[in-house]
């Protein structure tokens, strides 16, 4: 038996304008064309789909599964449809996010509530577990967008730059660092550095300084959160760089020091690569426009005054 969407709408209109002529006028077609059809579904099925002596008109048993199988089917046929109509017009998609950037969360999050509010159809995810494979990941399509420091050229990627960030110098209070205007390569050598649980080349504090003035830190403790690798250089556990935006109420807490990075300090810029066919569709650029700017209102307002 072959079935067509329009056999199901055919049923569902007759059921509920209870006769041909009202189903047909609904439907759009002749009452001569709307029988034919029904003919030949009852042809088709061998059996016969409405009880004819009946007024209004009723389904037979045969005719009430179809009814059932077009209420089921009809209404997910019309959510797909409307689906698409939103695909194509952009107002709805896909965002997941891989983030190269562990301390990305400080800014993302604000970035993606003022997303949600604007594009509430895009499904948004943050992947986890793919930080290190993240580019092959968007390539295969696994993942829509990546925050990363370090562009590269791919096939079919765009990295788009979103805003420059200053790694900075942190530790306690009472760390000889205080009488520095600056640090250097050298003020690392002896001193217990907190990381996050990234590889070496992630860091800028040894991509930018470390590694090329091989200089080794006297051990490396890996932390996850942030709030914690706060709660140990205040306790002058050890020292950590950390990006400008989360150290922003650090700078005025007095159990901290922070300093720049050399005496001209460092910066580097963030980037989100994007697939290059995707990158223009209106929720991603709208995405790009707010990951530009509002991080940069993070690096730039005040710290809350103290309670």
């Amino acid at each position: 038996m072959h079935l067509e969407l329009r056999h199901l709408r055919t049923i569902k209109a007759i059921h509920e304008a209870g006769g041909l002529a009202r189903a047909a006028d609904q439907l759009n077609i002749t009452q001569s064309a709307l029988s034919h059809q029904v003919k030949g579904l009852e042809d088709q099925a061998g059996l016969e789909l409405f009880v004819r002596r009946t007024k209004p008109l009723k389904l037979s048993a045969a005719g009430m599964k179809l009814l059932r199988l077009a209420e089921r089917v009809l209404p997910e046929v019309a959510a797909l449809q409307e689906e698409f109509r939103n695909l194509r017009s952009g107002k709805s998609g896909r965002l997941h996010i891989a983030i190269e950037c562990h301390a990305c969360f400080e800014w993302l999050f604000p970035v993606l509530e003022a997303f949600r509010k604007a594009w509430p159809d895009v499904d948004v995810d943050i992947r986890p577990g793919l930080a290190f494979g993240a580019l092959e990941a968007l390539q295969r399509e696994e993942v829509d967008l990546v925050i990363s420091s370090d562009p590269e050229t791919l096939d079919g990627v765009t990295f788009s730059p979103l805003f420059d960030y200053e790694p900075v110098f942190v530790a306690a209070a009472q760390h000889p660092a205080a009488e520095k205007a600056f640090v250097t390569a050298e003020d690392f050598r002896d001193q217990v550095l907190i990381t996050y649980p990234v590889e070496r080349a992630r860091l800028d504090v040894f991509s930018q300084l470390l590694t090329p003035a091989k200089v080794e830190p006297r051990a490396i403790r890996q932390v996850e959160l942030t709030a914690v690798i706060l709660l140990l250089v205040a306790s002058n556990r050890g020292v950590s760089v950390l990006p400008d935006w989360v150290l922003r109420e650090v700078r005025y807490h007095s159990d901290y020091i922070t300093r720049p990075i050399t005496e001209t300090g460092l910066t580097r810029r963030l980037y989100a690569a994007v697939r290059s066919d995707e990158a223009t569709q209106p929720f991603m650029a709208h995405f790009l426009r707010l990951a530009r700017t509002e991080p940069v209102k993070l690096q730039r307002q005040d710290p809350p005054a103290p309670a």
